[in-house]
């Protein structure tokens, strides 16, 4: 029985409710995604945000929820730059 399945960049998870594993929440994925994931941990380094950051980015994410962001396209614009697709 599957209780939740996403597909992540091609990567199928499945989640298994705390309810069946005593209050935690499990995630299966594919072993090759997982030994992915290894590798990629021990290259990209873990970076902990400092609380200025962790508040600048709670904000900007408010913000975004809110709609209150320009796209890339409208930057462009503002800035005067031809977009990679115009040149």
């Amino acid at each position: 029985m599957i209780f939740g399945c996403d597909i992540i960049n091609y990567m199928v998870t499945i989640t298994i409710p705390r309810k069946l594993t005593k209050g935690e929440e499990l995630v299966v994925i594919p072993r090759k995604d997982y030994e992915e994931f290894l590798r990629l941990r021990k290259v990209i380094p873990l970076v902990e945000l400092t609380p200025s950051q962790k508040r600048d980015l709670e904000q900007a994410r408010k913000e975004f929820s809110r709609g209150e962001y320009i796209t890339l396209k409208q930057l462009e614009n503002e800035l005067g730059i031809a977009s990679k697709k115009a040149r």
